[in-house]
């Protein structure tokens, strides 16, 4: 039941990620780049999924650290400077809460696999 789970979980995201890059979307340096990080997680999640060996686990905690770095700072600092008003009606506070909130529920099962397929 838990590989199937996380079967979909890894359609979701690869799901959204081609849905995104197919209506043009990632039209900035910051968004592209995102995209670029996206992938590189998903394929992460996808060994651990699958149970490949894909790359060299070094790799992968270089890329399971950094992507999360960049993609807790691209949601919660960088996103808002992108033209693109989240949520502008709540103060501040209230929104970097929210957007921490989203991003936990959101992404957090997919750093918890690829941490656990770079580090165990």
């Amino acid at each position: 039941m838990v590989d199937v789970l996380w079967t979909i979980y890894l359609g979701l995201l690869a799901t959204a990620s081609l849905t995104f890059l197919i209506k043009g979307k990632y039209k900035t340096k910051l968004s592209k780049i995102d995209f670029v990080v996206s992938i590189m997680t998903w394929i992460g999640l996808f060994g651990y999924v699958t149970e490949t060996a894909i790359l060299n686990p070094t790799v992968w905690k270089f890329v399971s650290v950094a992507a999360f770095l960049w993609d807790l700072s691209f949601t919660m600092l960088l996103k808002g400077y992108e033209g693109e008003e989240i949520l502008e009606e709540l103060p501040i506070v209230a929104r970097r809460v929210w957007m921490l909130i989203t991003f936990v529920v959101m992404v957090g099962p997919l750093y918890y696999g690829l941490f656990r397929y770079a580090f165990a």
